[in-house]
């Protein structure tokens, strides 16, 4: 009998707010405190919000994504003949990255980090992480390729902090307070990371894999430019699909880590999808954004959140949904607040959504 090909992780790395590792992110989500401090990278005088969660000392984008991904790779027990053969899925921003466009800088990632010239860069806004995690997936189980290695990346910098505060999007209260009343808006914040996919080669190394991605799914409801269809067409699609791939009902599901990034719209819209994709269950359902701590790092939010939701499963314990005030009747759901919640849960959704109406879901599992 020939065994299914499924893509485990066996090597993760993560950067943002909450310190350098993976240690420190599922200690900084568990924990539960926004990362959020005064913005010192570049004048934010002129702006109507001057916050976001940044590192104090952090190095040039591509220094950080080089490091990552050889971390990751350490992670996995690749030496540097076994990285040879790995692709690179790169997820950042469209815009030069220190004078550098994404394509040229996914090759020069690749040679410096060992690995082969195969490279595939996503460019997509808020979905472009865990699209790559999903192709990269794919290619895995259909037995195109042994392993990739996904890597995503953003630094919070002027241009884009001073689009979101002048779309009025950035929270003035400086909290993100996702599905809660009260809620103002998103925060920005930085976010690095890395992750090995493999068939079964890393059990054959000796190496014991994170998590297993099980399933994904990827649609569109294309709406509104940046608003999202209020009912969650298109991010319910996305989760039936990553149910169906996985071959699991709702019910499987032990978490959620959501999108919702603390905006009105987007976050009813989001309860909605659940409601949709998960019936009667999406009130009983754990849920809970950790952008709530780590803010929203845009292209590398889906690689980030991917890391802290699969650390997070396996540890046994369910991030707290920060900034929490009151419920809201647009977002009836089961939020996970003031402490961690003890889970033996052995599946979990982590969600994306983006500016056009692109919507993810990944579904990984443990044990």
């Amino acid at each position: 009998m020939v065994e299914a090909r499924v893509a485990q992780l066996t090597g993760l790395y993560a950067v943002s707010a909450l310190g350098r590792g993976v240690d420190a992110q599922l200690a900084g989500v568990l924990a539960g405190v926004a990362a959020f401090g005064p913005v010192g990278r570049f004048d934010t005088a002129a702006r109507r919000v001057t916050v976001a969660a940044t590192l104090p000392e952090v190095g040039t984008l591509p220094d950080e994504l080089a490091a990552a991904i050889d971390a990751a790779c350490q992670g996995a027990g690749l030496d540097r003949a076994q990285r040879t053969g790995c692709a690179l899925l790169l997820a950042v921003h469209g815009g030069p990255a220190s004078g550098v466009g994404p394509a040229a800088l996914a090759s020069q990632l690749a040679a410096r980090c060992g690995l082969s010239g195969h490279t595939r860069v996503y460019t997509s806004a808020c979905v472009s992480a865990s699209t790559a995690v999903a192709d990269a997936a794919a290619q895995i189980t259909r037995g195109d390729v042994e392993r990739v290695v996904v890597a995503a990346g953003y630094l919070v910098e002027s241009d884009q902090f001073a689009l979101f505060d002048a779309g009025r999007a950035l929270a003035v209260d400086g909290a993100v307070r996702p599905f809660s009343a009260g809620r103002r808006g998103l925060l920005l914040g930085d976010g690095v990371a890395a992750v090995v996919l493999e068939s079964s080669a890393g059990r054959r190394r000796g190496v014991d894999p994170v998590a297993t991605v099980v399933g994904w799914g990827r649609a569109g409801d294309a709406f509104h430019p940046c608003q999202p269809e209020p009912g969650g067409s298109g991010l319910a699609r996305a989760v039936d699909g990553a149910l169906r791939r996985a071959g699991l009902p709702p019910q499987a599901v032990g978490y959620v880590n959501a999108n919702a990034t603390g905006t009105a719209q987007s976050d009813a819209a989001e309860a909605a999808a659940l409601r949709r994709a998960l019936g009667g269950y999406a009130t009983q359902v754990p849920v809970s954004s950790t952008k709530s701590v780590h803010g929203h790092a845009l292209e590398a939010s889906g690689l980030l959140e991917l890391v802290v939701t699969a650390l997070a499963l396996r540890h046994g314990e369910l991030p707290v949904n920060a900034g929490w005030l009151a419920q809201d009747e647009a977002c009836p759901l089961n939020v996970v607040t003031n402490r961690p919640q003890e889970t033996e849960a052995t599946h979990a959704l982590t969600l994306n959504a983006a500016f056009g109406g692109a919507n993810t879901a990944l579904l990984v599992g443990v044990g």
